[in-house]
């Protein structure tokens, strides 16, 4: 791994006017999804339990890119 690559995945990447959208445009589908997700699997489980950590890892990674990449 280059110097450059370190320094790009560890430090911070504020948001600007483009990339802030992104992020509240992508939160607002996650959180869709997961409510609808929510209905359609009653009651709780391990599974599901697991399924929307996933789903916050996810969203995670995201976000990661897009104040990485963009």
């Amino acid at each position: 791994m280059t110097i450059d690559e370190i320094n790009r995945r560890f430090k911070y990447h504020p948001p600007n006017a483009v990339t802030q959208d992104f992020h509240n445009t992508l939160r607002d589908l996650v959180k869709e999804f997961a409510v609808n997700v929510d209905l359609l699997l009653p009651g709780e489980s391990r599974e599901k339990a697991l399924f929307f950590t996933s789903l916050e890892e996810s969203q995670f990674w995201a976000h990661a890119h897009l104040a990485r990449n963009l």
